[in-house]
């Protein structure tokens, strides 16, 4: 790795989950296209969300990070988009409420379209044929023609990308997120839902201190943090063509910067150190994402942040845990552990999701929403324990009244899931689930405040 980088050094890398090409003259024109086409994010962007993420390190702020398990073509419409983009909001209303320092808000938009497998090929029946890997590599489509890799699919992925990054930012700064908004909606939420007594103590709280700032005269024409917001997106950098085909350089630093997103992160299967995902990712100056699963050990965590943030600045680098709720405080804790002893800046994210999947009898996956809520304390337990910041969630949802996940208030069962069960790949919490899951982790912070002064000192 102390090799010279340059975009395409990945190239010269043992690859992971990278999916075959047959024709490789036209994957070839179609990087060509893309490398001509304007980036989809700035680099002062990303600069922008690194220095929000210093804060995360440093135990000042807490992150959100949610969206869908893989973006589908198909549901490229406005509603889908404002639909999730509104449950995102409302989930860090609730989460800055209970943990009383500044949401940094990233979305699984706009480029997650491409997903690891654990197998090659999936076999139904007596066919066998090629995985599904993400709609900008192959369709989901059970058939021959489908499951072929396609380069032009690259093409369409940039141009749905571009489209919703248009809307994020127009909703983002266009008035929709307007905070006495938002609060209205956490209020209809919190009226229909099952555990309603329960939440509507926070809601009340949040709805004092509203009504007091408006009496200070801090209003949506007088303040614009109250009607705008910071939005950012990101995504697993597994196709590397793609990524790097829109590196761009910095006109201002001279730096390089992967343009398809603010923040990308690396997968528990592409963790590689000698990998060409890893060798990708150590050159461009974005903020990064690396999976932290139960096969990471200690000394291979410190090897991979060395690597992918040699000066150990702030904000560059975020861990992103997926142990599972049976496995994440004994797994975690050593890990936790080693990175403070080493002094390593990083900030720590629980990812409550990958760990939990299960397959019903009916061989459907599927994933309980009670794991989910386990692991997320056991997360805040270790940290709490090592004295360390819990700096955020990383969750798959949907704006969508979906039946993916079982359990929650509304008792959602396995008999449930057929109602309305629409992802290609992983379950997603559906928008009712999403936002139960904030008011709880939101109620987890408030009772560890006492704990947070000395977190923030212990960074």
């Amino acid at each position: 790795m102390n090799a010279a980088w340059s975009p395409e050094s990945w190239r010269n890398h043992s690859i992971k989950q990278m999916p075959t090409y047959p024709d490789l003259a036209r994957l070839a024109d179609v990087e060509a296209k893309l490398r001509l086409y304007p980036p989809l994010v700035f680099a002062g962007e990303a600069r922008r969300l690194k220095a929000a993420l210093a804060e995360v390190a440093n135990g000042r702020a807490f992150v959100l990070q949610g969206g869908d398990c893989a973006e589908s073509y198909t549901d490229f419409t406005a509603n889908v988009i404002r639909d999730t983009f509104r449950v995102l909001l409302q989930m860090a209303v609730v989460l800055t409420f209970g943990a009383g320092v500044p949401v940094v808000k990233m979305g699984r938009m706009a480029g997650q379209f491409a997903k690891p497998r654990s197998s090659d090929h999936e076999t139904i029946g007596d066919v066998t044929l090629p995985s599904y890997r993400g709609d900008i590599i192959n369709g989901p489509a059970f058939d021959a023609a489908s499951r072929v890799p396609d380069p032009a699919r690259m093409e369409l992925g940039y141009f749905q990308s571009a489209g919703t990054l248009n809307l994020l930012r127009a909703f983002a700064t266009g008035g929709y997120s307007d905070l006495h908004e938002v609060h209205r909606w956490n209020l209809e939420f919190a009226a229909r839902s099952p555990l309603a007594a329960r939440y509507q103590d926070l809601a009340a709280r949040i709805d004092e201190t509203l009504a007091f700032m408006a009496a200070c005269g801090m209003n949506s024409r007088s303040t614009p943090q109250i009607r705008e917001t910071d939005f950012y997106t990101s995504h697993e950098a597994l196709l590397l063509p793609y990524e790097q085909a829109l590196t761009r350089v910095d006109s201002t630093s001279g730096d390089w910067y992967a343009c398809s997103a603010h923040f990308l992160w690396i997968g528990d299967r592409t963790r590689q150190p000698d990998g060409a995902h890893v060798e990708f990712l150590r050159g461009v100056k974005n903020p990064l994402g690396l999976k932290v699963g139960p096969t990471t050990t200690a000394d291979d965590l410190l090897r991979l942040i060395d690597t992918l943030n040699p000066t150990n600045e702030p904000g560059r680098l975020t861990l992103i845990s997926r142990m599972g709720a049976d496995k994440v405080e004994t797994l975690l804790a050593p890990l936790v552990r080693a990175v403070k002893r080493a002094g390593k800046s990083v900030v720590w994210l629980c990812d409550p999701m990958h760990g939990n999947t299960i397959s019903t009898a009916s061989k459907i996956k599927t994933r309980n929403f009670e794991a989910i809520l386990r692991e997320v304390s056991g997360f805040f337990n270790v940290h709490s324990a090592e004295g360390t910041w819990a700096g955020g969630v990383h969750v798959e949802m949907t704006g969508r009244e979906v039946t993916e996940c079982i359990g929650g208030a509304h008792r959602l069962s396995e008999a449930d899931l057929g109602d309305r069960y629409e992802t290609f790949c992983d379950p997603r919490l559906n928008a009712e689930q999403s936002l139960e899951l904030a008011f709880l982790v939101s109620e987890e912070l408030k009772r560890r405040r006492d704990f947070l002064p000395q977190a923030v000192a212990a960074q």
